[in-house]
This record gives structure tokens, C-alpha cells and sequence, in this order.
């Protein structure tokens, strides 16, 4: 009986039909793999989609290409059947097992189906009146029109459709579970771990190895610390089952360890110096709002370890010009001299840093300004593929405005003894399509987490002046 019961329940969910899924133009070209993304559920594209993947398929920007990719990935789709199209074509081939659903696209006219109000000539309302007509065709299954737009999926949901948002390309669904690089200790930390823990000092450091339950839910070069009478500020060195080694950290907030002139204000800006002054981690990321000094901490730890260490030949600065990919002029002059308007940050802390030396006087000061200009490079973003950077110090400045994509270009860029920064505010994306799940600087700190040369550190204090503090808080 139980098998009889079993049969059934299986011959039922084979015959059940799933979800069709009605793709908007821009979930194509944001995502050009998106129709292998949805597993055992049904994809019909409209044809004004097909349009407006037509017209956007020329050109060099990001999303031209993104539209030539999937006019190939339909091209391979279509052609992996012989008969008529009309029913629907298997993906389970093409997608390499990725996807089981069909691929329905749109072969004959349907009826108008909107209501007077609004103009049919629109393609958003086409494929509106689309997903209205497939909803009256099929009764039995649920329709859910797909797309990045809001207001496409506002109206969808004024006319009673279902509409939803691409989640395929978020890395964390709430912005919350993403990693800060640092954690509190609990307050009875060394009541419970204390009798197990085994000291040693290390070119002047001292080094804890842990041991319990604890030690499994932390990450290699995560930042631990505990305030009190008795603080503790350390960075998780290895782990290795049970067992954790953490070491402590150099304090940049004291005078004699200044970089550059800066000393750290806060806790988070000292954990974001002992990343960056640290030769064995190659790869940092640093986010914070507007104030929190991920520029000027950056550019002290570079121009330290370019000018005075010698460990990088020069600063390599970089940031994303909105729109990304576009030109970034025609006028008169260099590559740098384009650049220039959009890296007004840089020159602000420049001046911040090259005030630091008191004791150089007019004449020491400009002679320095003049050595640190010759060391940083400005370069475009549009110029980075092919090359590849050896002992550069390069920071990425804005990277919030970067998709997963590039941000893989450019990284990947880093030959042997580079070190690359990532710069950016989550907050403030500026790019179409991208949003705080979504965009490239997420996406390498949730990759990068627990890798042994890559750190992370989300700043949380501003430190620029009372007035932008209170005004922060206000307004």
C-alpha cells in the first residue's frame, strides 16, 4: 500500500506543471546564462525581447556584449532540435544537465489583451500583454513575469500578474549576513577558554592557540577582539580542526607606528592597516561610507611600502567612471589627464598626507608632492585587459560599481608580488542592474573569506569632521 501511495505521489508531481517564467530584456543581458538558472521550471521569451536584444547587440560596452552572448546561447538552444519549436525546447541538453525545463519562445501574434490606458507601442507593455495572455492560456500553472526593472514589475502587479526580481545573481540575500571581517569576543571567553590555551611570542607578537567548539565558526585573518579593562585586539593566523592560532596585532593607533604620518583613530581603521602594511596578504577589501578612511588609509600604507620599504615599484590607482566601459573622452590630452576629474578623492588625501611631514618645510613638501605624483599612476578601467602588473600596489577605488565579472578582469590582472585593494560603498551603487547583493565588491568578499593571502574590514566610523558627523546623524 505504502508503495502503491509512493507510485502515485510520483506520477503526480511528473504530470504537475511547473512555473513559466517570462524573461525580461534586461535579466538576459545582466545575466547571459539566465535561462539555464531555473532549474526544472519553464522560460518563454516574448519577441520584442528578441528586439531589443537585436538593438543592443552592437557596440563595445559591457552590455553589448552581454546581448551578442545570449543571441549565441539561443542560437546553440534552437539549433539542438530538428523538429518545430512550437512545443517548447528541451534545455537539459544544451544547459548540460543545469536546467530540465523547456525554452518556449514566441511564434504567432497574440490578442491585446491591456487595458485602454496604456500605449501599445511600448515594449514593456508588449510583454506585459505577453505574460497577460499566456496567464489566460494556461490557468492550471503559474506565469511570473521576470525582470530587473521595478517599475516593469510595479505595473505587472498593478494588472494583477506575478512579478518578481532575478535572484540568481545575489550572493547573500540580506545584506546583513555579509562578512565584517572582525568579531567580538563573548565576555566569558577567557573563564571558558582560558585554562586551554597555550601562549608563545613570535618577532615580538604574542601567539594563542585555542582550542573547542569555538574555533570552527572563526576564519583565517578574521579580526577578533574584546574590550575592557584588559583588551584584546588579535587576527585568526590558522585553523586546523578544533584548534585555532591567533596572534596580535601591531598598534597603528600609537605614534611610533604611524604610517606615513596617519596613525589609526579606531579600532576597525587599525585592522584595516594591519591588512594593508601586511606583505603576505595580497588581496584586501575594505568597505565603509564616505569618511571612514579607506582612501588615505591606502594610499599611506602604498606610498610606506612603495617609497620607503621598497616592497612595490609604484601606486597603481584606479576607479570605475560611470557608465563603466564607456569612452572616457575625445578632448585634448593623456589617459591620466582624463582620469583626473574623477579622482578628486586621491587628490584630497594626497594633500592630507603631504601636510604630514611639518618638519620639511615649503621647499621639502613640494619636492616631496613631486615624488609621490611620479609614483601613483591614474589608469582606466577600459585599458586593463591584456595586462598584467608585477610588484604594482593597485587599489580599485569605487568597486561597489563593478560587477562580478569585471571584478574577476581586473583581480586576475595581478602578476607575482602585486597587491590589489578593493575601495567601496555598498550603499552607493551607481550602475544599472547592480544592487548591494548583487555587485562585484560583495562577491569577492563572501569568495575571498577564509583565504589565507585575502582580508576583509568593513569600516564604521566616520572620521572626518563634528559637522559631517552631526550632519551624518541629522540628515
Amino acid at each position: 500500500m505504502a508503495r502503491k501511495t509512493a507510485v502515485n505521489a510520483e506520477q503526480q508531481a511528473a504530470t504537475t506543471p511547473g512555473k513559466l517564467f517570462v524573461l525580461d530584456t534586461n535579466v538576459l543581458m545582466h545575466d547571459p546564462t539566465c535561462v539555464y538558472r531555473f532549474e526544472e521550471h519553464d522560460v518563454f521569451l516574448p519577441m520584442m525581447t528578441l528586439e531589443e536584444l537585436d538593438n543592443h547587440k552592437k557596440g563595445l560596452s559591457e552590455i553589448a556584449r552581454n546581448a551578442r552572448q545570449v543571441t549565441r546561447t539561443l542560437d546553440e538552444i534552437v539549433n539542438s532540435v530538428d523538429g518545430a519549436i512550437d512545443q517548447g525546447i528541451p534545455l537539459q541538453g544544451p544547459s548540460r544537465k543545469l536546467a530540465s525545463g523547456r525554452l518556449f519562445l514566441q511564434t504567432e501574434a497574440i490578442a491585446d489583451g491591456l487595458p485602454a490606458g496604456l500605449p501599445t507601442a511600448k515594449v514593456d507593455n508588449q510583454i506585459l500583454a505577453v505574460v497577460i495572455d499566456l496567464q489566460r492560456r494556461h490557468p492550471e500553472r503559474p506565469v511570473i513575469l521576470v525582470s530587473k526593472d521595478i517599475n516593469m514589475r510595479i505595473k505587472a502587479r498593478v494588472l494583477g500578474l506575478s512579478a518578481q526580481d532575478y535572484f540568481n545573481d545575489k550572493v547573500l540575500e540580506d545584506n546583513d549576513l555579509l562578512y565584517t571581517g572582525m568579531r567580538e569576543l563573548p565576555p566569558d571567553f577567557w573563564e571558558v577558554y582560558g585554562q586551554d590555551i597555550e601562549s608563545r611570542k613570535k618577532d615580538g607578537r604574542t601567539l594563542y592557540r585555542l582550542k573547542g567548539s569555538f574555533c570552527a565558526q572563526l576564519l583565517v585573518n578574521q579580526f577578533l577582539f574584546q574590550e575592557g579593562e584588559k583588551p584584546l585586539y588579535a587576527i585568526v593566523r590558522e585553523i586546523s580542526g578544533s584548534t585555532a592560532e591567533i596572534q596580535t596585532l601591531t598598534d597603528y593607533t600609537h605614534t611610533k607606528n604611524n604610517v606615513w604620518g596617519i596613525t589609526a583613530r579606531n579600532r576597525e581603521q587599525n585592522f584595516a592597516l594591519n591588512l594593508l602594511m601586511n606583505p603576505e596578504v595580497d588581496f584586501v577589501t575594505l568597505l565603509g561610507q564616505a569618511g571612514t578612511g579607506k582612501t588615505l588609509l591606502t594610499l599611506a600604507a602604498g606610498l610606506t611600502q612603495v617609497l620607503e620599504g621598497r616592497r612595490y615599484s609604484e601606486i597603481i590607482m584606479t576607479r570605475v567612471t560611470v557608465p563603466v566601459g564607456e569612452d572616457i573622452g575625445f578632448l585634448p590630452g593623456t589617459e591620466e589627464e582624463k582620469m583626473g576629474p574623477w579622482m578628486g578623492a586621491v587628490e584630497d588625501n594626497l594633500e592630507v598626507l603631504n601636510k604630514s611631514d611639518d618638519d620639511a618645510g615649503d621647499w621639502g613638501r613640494a619636492a616631496t608632492r613631486d615624488l609621490i605624483r611620479n609614483r601613483i599612476k591614474i589608469k582606466s578601467l577600459n585599458f586593463m585587459r591584456g595586462r598584467t602588473f608585477l610588484n604594482k600596489f593597485l587599489i580599485i577605488d569605487e568597486a561597489q560599481n563593478l560587477t562580478p565579472k569585471q571584478m574577476r578582469t581586473l583581480i586576475t590582472r595581478a602578476g607575482p608580488g602585486t597587491k590589489v585593494i578593493c575601495l567601496g560603498n555598498i550603499a552607493q551603487i551607481d550602475t544599472p542592474y547592480l544592487t548591494e547583493g548583487s555587485s562585484g565588491l560583495t562577491y569577492v568578499v563572501d569568495r575571498f573569506k577564509g583565504w589565507q593571502h585575502a582580508g576583509h574590514i568593513t569600516l564604521q566610523r566616520g572620521e572626518r569632521s563634528r559637522l559631517a558627523d552631526y550632519a551624518a546623524e541629522v540628515l
